[in-house]
């Protein structure tokens, strides 16, 4: 099974101000399908609480900060993105939150699959049910 980790992106430094990038199946291990982006979270307020059953994700914070939570079925795993020069890669059957979003933060979500309502599983209990009958 694929496992979560942080993906360092390249970096150009340049007085006038640095570049990063990402490229399909360069830097990120899946081929792009499609993005979105989570901004303007209120204060103590929760992003995800699903996991999905095929899509891969990676997830870099372009502005601020969160904290990303990942639980594989038997133990949590806390990232906090704060640059906008590495991300995290999520594989798919992981369940996952955001939270403690920074003022201004903005998330980018890669994923490789379009939006399908079907991939997402949203409960908990039946996550871990489901996850135990794929493996």
């Amino acid at each position: 099974m694929k496992k979560p980790k942080i993906i360092q992106l390249p970096k150009i430094l340049d007085p006038r101000g640095n570049l990063s990038f990402f490229e399909n199946n360069s830097q990120i291990p899946f081929e792009i399908s499609s993005t979105y982006w989570v901004y303007d979270v209120p204060g103590g307020e929760i992003r995800g609480s699903h996991a999905f059953k095929v899509n891969e994700v990676f997830i870099v914070a372009l502005s601020g900060s969160f904290d990303v939570i990942l639980n594989d079925g038997n133990k949590e795993s806390k990232f906090n993105l704060n640059r906008s020069y590495y991300g995290l890669y999520i594989p798919n059957l992981f369940w996952r939150r955001l939270e403690n979003f920074s003022t201004n933060s903005l998330a980018l979500h890669v994923t490789s699959h379009i939006y399908n309502a079907n991939d997402y599983i949203r409960d908990f209990d039946k996550y871990l049910t489901y996850k135990n009958n794929v493996h």
